[in-house]
């Protein structure tokens, strides 16, 4: 199941469950879009990955099913990529 990180790795700006916003690779690596279009050109700087809008999950499935409550933020933020 989909961790639904709760923030941008890169700015550590808030990303709920139901933000158009979240963009994931596919190791759920998760960034905002101003930090995915402006920093990192569409490329996941962990995996070198395509970026993709996040699925949102409604309120009712996140009663059972809730979005992860780790942050996970690089150190030093993120890097242009090249």
């Amino acid at each position: 199941m989909l961790q639904m990180r709760p923030n941008c790795e890169c700015c550590d700006k808030d990303l709920p469950p139901d933000s158009t916003e979240a963009m994931i690779c596919s190791f759920e690596c998760t960034f905002c879009r101003d930090c995915v279009t402006g920093v990192l050109r569409n490329t996941c700087p962990n995996c070198g990955g395509d970026l993709v809008v996040r699925p949102t999950r409604s309120a009712d499935r996140l009663r059972n099913n809730p979005a992860s409550t780790l942050r996970v933020l690089k150190q030093h933020g993120c890097k242009q990529v090249a």
